[in-house]
């Protein structure tokens, strides 16, 4: 097999660090991913740029058999369209929701037989064949502008799509192109996610084609009762504000429901409770038939429902309960050929596999997610170590299969037989080996770039709560000099930074080199330690989470003595800001100086879903939104015992999901406190800083403000 190290792009001299971990979005550009296994196996499909500083993402094509790759499509040649991408309003939001930081082909779907694509470019609907001559086109869709989301039927015959909040269909055969489902509101889209769905469920889509290609399912979302929020650009203030339907904790959800229309425009409701289940977490249409996942406003149950498509009458099959919440799991649920259904609970201090009651794993491994079926074979990932997600499969009545290293990242997916698995560990840059059934591999090409940084990483659990902890000292660190201390936490539920995963320490090894101790810490609240680690955060997201830090801060000193703890900094971004903030106005005794990236200050400005999970409404549980607030720390006056510590607060005031005002708030309460800090605004930036320049400097501004507040 190749050396996935081969297969990478050098920087050049001029490449600093943080120009190129600006320019490459994080060293993300030019990796292979997405991919999709045509179903005999034979082939697979996928994104990747040309280069890895090059943001417009090719589709391309890799041959099981041989390995040979084939570009299907470069954007950057069709002719017609804009040098710079136009996209719609949506579709903009779509990728904020995802995180999406490349531009091109930055999605597609295809037909069941994975022999044609279709995606959307600058808002022009876009076929593309899979096999023989590519043959890219664009759509003729008549006067119909801002395409989002476009979605093949099982036949590859017809288009579905969203443009003006309304769902249409695209006969490719003739040319037709219809609504099927108008909005009849102002406040109505049909076919899309609502925000709730897409920022916190991992729901991104809302339509969904019937097997047969002869309806659809889709949702309906009404946000006529959502608070509505003006987002402006102060360094523009003669463009008019973005007006955003917000659901912030306490305040109503979107109204979403679900109908099955068919292409002559029938409709049929779907009916269950929304009164009592307002979120609708997933949808999906197997030949088996319609499945939904809807959920109470306090999470404490998930309930799987079967859907008649011609009466819209749904019947129960499944529920799970929990008098806390119950995590929703990417990928479940599903069925095998044979129809049973696939599910992920928390069962005996696990989250575990099942199919129908019976348990696939067993209480060694905390399930993540499933990642697909092949038949009768699952594909998922799974942790016995909290550092390493590992994948496995496994076919009902039998034991799991490992189908990856026992350390490290992995992913994939699987059709065929033929398994497409992404990896990284501490020592190897990420990589994509592709393998049929009789064992065959292939290495799937990357061009990202060579970050020129190789993390020096220790890993320990620390304290009598096993705290998985990463340290790294700058680079030729001579033993008995003392080094400033820098905690680079997320620290927060559904998101981990202590993994076996060489990019995951790339930043925190450059700050290390600048001369800092830097130390990582996944507290309480985190995943991959099962459910009572997870839960130890209910109607506390402070306490937990920052005396984590502070442990594993003191037990990694005992280790390391060169650690001086008269000079610790802390940075973040998003929950990490949070953190930030939280460490250096609530134990300013240990913590001396804050980076605090798009904090979140005032839960009650965070949304429903999200917030609600951990804190319940805020009228429910004002102590829990109280006590797990920044803003009445930021309202105390400094004292003797309580000194005013060096903070930097970064926020994109375009950002729509933690909102600039969080940082406002904050900042109004310390400046009537009489505590001295620093507000970094980023004009046109949202919660992602994709654009190079705004990215680089902020980590030279971040060393530098955190040098000379630490004497570093």
């Amino acid at each position: 097999m190749a050396d996935p190290s081969k297969s990478v792009t050098a920087p050049t001299d001029q490449d600093s660090f943080p120009r190129l971990h600006a320019r490459t979005r994080r060293f993300s550009l030019g990796t292979p991913r997405g991919f999709t296994v045509a179903p005999d196996g034979s082939r697979a499909v996928f994104l990747r740029s040309r280069g890895g500083d090059d943001p417009v993402t090719c589709l391309w094509s890799i041959d099981a058999a041989t390995g040979s790759e084939r570009l299907l499509l470069d954007p950057a040649q069709l002719p017609g369209l804009p040098g710079e991408e136009d996209l719609p309003a949506a579709e903009r939001a779509r990728r904020e929701r995802v995180r999406e930081q490349a531009g091109g082909v930055v999605g597609y779907d295809t037909d069941a037989a994975v022999t044609t694509a279709v995606f959307a470019l600058s808002g022009r609907p876009y076929l593309a064949s899979l096999t023989g001559d590519p043959d890219p086109r664009p759509l003729d869709v008549g006067d119909v502008t801002a395409v989002v989301d476009p979605r093949l039927d099982p036949s590859g015959s017809r288009v579905a799509f969203v443009a003006d909040r309304a769902l249409h269909v695209h006969e490719i055969a003739t040319g037709e192109t219809r609504v099927l489902a108008a909005p009849d509101g102002d406040d109505v889209t049909h076919g899309l996610a609502d925000f709730a769905a897409a920022e916190e469920m991992n729901r991104t889509r809302g339509h969904w084609w019937a097997p047969g290609g002869d309806a659809l399912l889709v949702a309906r979302v009404d946000e006529s009762t959502v608070e509505r929020w003006h987002i402006a650009d102060p360094a523009n203030p003669g463009r008019t504000p973005t007006v955003v339907a917000y659901p912030a904790a306490g305040t109503p959800n979107a109204l979403v429901t679900l109908d099955v229309i068919a292409l002559d425009g029938t409709r049929t409701p779907v009916v269950w409770d929304t009164g009592a289940n307002e979120y609708l977490v997933t949808a999906r249409w197997d030949p088996t038939g319609p499945l939904i996942v809807v959920q109470p406003r306090d999470q404490t149950a998930l309930h799987v429902l079967t859907v008649d498509p011609a009466t819209g009458t749904t019947t129960p099959l499944h529920t799970d309960t929990d008098p806390v919440w119950v995590e929703i799991v990417p990928g479940v649920p599903a069925r095998t050929a044979t129809g049973e259904l696939l599910r992920v609970a928390d069962d005996d201090g696990a989250r575990r596999l099942f199919a129908g009651d019976t348990p696939l794993t067993d209480g060694s491994m905390q399930v993540r997610d499933v990642a697909g079926v092949d038949g009768d074979t699952v594909l998922f990932r799974a942790s016995t170590e909290p550092t390493s997600i590992r994948l496995f499969s496994v076919v009902p009545g039998q034991a799991p299969v490992p189908r990856s290293p026992e350390t490290g990242v992995h992913s994939g997916t699987l059709a065929g037989g033929t398994l497409v698995r992404g990896s990284q560990d501490l020592d190897t840059a990420p990589h994509t080996v592709l393998t049929t059934a009789d064992g065959t591999e292939h290495t799937v090409t990357s061009h990202a770039a060579d970050p020129g940084i190789v993390p020096r990483v220790a890993m320990h659990a620390l304290g009598e709560r096993g705290l998985r902890t990463a340290v790294l000292l700058p680079t030729g660190h001579v033993e008995g000099t003392s080094l400033p201390v820098l905690l680079d936490p997320y620290g927060g539920p559904h998101s981990q930074r202590v993994l076996s995963a060489r990019n995951a320490f790339l930043s925190s090894q450059w700050f290390a080199d600048r001369g800092f101790a830097v130390v990582v810490t996944d507290g309480r609240g985190s995943p991959g330690r099962g459910p009572e680690f997870e839960r130890a955060i209910h109607h506390d997201l402070a306490s937990p989470v920052l005396d984590d830090q502070v442990d594993a801060l003191h037990e990694a000193a005992k280790l390391y003595p060169d650690l001086d703890l008269g000079r610790v900094g802390i940075r973040g971004w998003s929950f990490g800001g949070y953190l930030a903030a939280l460490a250096v106005l609530r134990r300013p005794d240990v913590f001396h100086a804050a980076v605090a990236g798009a904090p979140v200050t005032d839960w009650t400005l965070y949304d429903t879903h999200y917030t609600e999970r951990y804190l319940g409404t805020p009228a429910a549980k004002p102590e829990a939104y109280r006590r797990s607030s920044v803003i009445e720390d930021a309202s105390t006056p400094p004292t003797g015992d309580r000194p005013n510590r060096p903070l930097m607060i970064v926020h994109g005031l375009a950002d729509d999901n933690v909102v600039a005002a969080h940082t406002l708030r904050l900042s109004s309460a310390l400046l009537a406190a009489g505590r001295a800090h620093q507000v970094l605004p980023l004009s046109g930036v949202t919660h992602m800083t994709p654009q190079e320049v705004v990215a680089e400097n902020l980590l030279l501004l971040q060393v530098e403000f955190l040098r000379a507040a630490l004497g570093a």
